[in-house]
């Protein structure tokens, strides 16, 4: 199993009005390609600034990030947008979906920024809404579905552009706990079937337990880095 991605002593600072705030520090993480990895951590921890980070939505300021072979540090913005369009699917808590567009034209959104054709990427588009369960909401509009329905297609839209992570951010924090499950159980099977590899970053222990590796931050450092069910045994939870 190779490694998809790596941070080797990467740090991660702001400048504020007070000085400089060091937000990560020396972190050192490697991701093989098909883990099912969950990032936790108290507030404060860095969860959200690593995850920026991860997305190539933000750079470290020391330190290296290295994703599918590229030093994400030295990419210039037009590299890093691409790298985000054809490596990266991304979900979110919000579900981010355009209200006035059918659940096709949402998941096929990212393949128009990929100049694909109006017939391929809405027939990828409705691959994709079928292998999440919604075959018959093609042409519903967000508003008329339920939350559960609506982070499906948000997962269907990150997976149509075929990359190589997912990056799922709180994806069940606006759901019931029942609805979370299944969301989960969804994350659970398409990287048991696709093998693709999954990054959640949660603050919910049971959104964590779906994931095989657990990575728990503090104070911007890994506090702990292994299974989740010896998270448990050791009373860090």
């Amino acid at each position: 199993m190779s490694e998809l991605l790596a941070l080797h002593d990467l740090g991660k600072d702001y400048d504020t009005d007070a000085g400089p705030v060091s937000v990560l520090k020396h972190l050192t993480l490697g991701i093989n390609e098909g883990e099912f990895v969950a990032i936790m951590g108290p507030s404060g921890s860095g969860k959200s600034t690593l995850m920026n980070i991860l997305g190539c939505l933000d750079v470290p300021t020391s330190g290296s990030y290295v994703l599918d072979g590229r030093d994400v540090g030295v990419l210039g913005d037009v590299d890093l947008a691409r790298v985000r369009s054809e490596v990266i699917g991304f979900v979110f808590q919000g579900f981010n979906l355009l209200p006035r567009a059918t659940l096709v034209a949402n998941v096929a959104l990212p393949l128009v920024y990929q100049r694909i054709g109006r017939g391929i990427r809405n027939a990828r588009a409705a691959t994709m809404l079928e292998r999440v369960g919604l075959k018959d909401w093609l042409n519903s509009l967000p508003p008329r579905i339920s939350g559960g329905q609506q982070q499906r297609v948000a997962i269907a839209r990150a997976l149509v552009t075929e990359p190589r992570l997912i990056l799922a951010d709180e994806p069940t924090g606006n759901l019931d706990t029942r609805t979370g499950r299944e969301i989960m159980q969804l994350f659970q099977r398409i990287n048991h079937d696709s093998g693709m590899t999954m990054v959640v970053v949660t603050h919910d222990h049971n959104v964590a337990s779906f994931a095989s590796r657990l990575v728990y931050l503090l104070d911007g450092r890994i506090h702990y880095d292994g299974p989740v069910d010896d998270f448990r045994e050791e009373g860090l939870a």
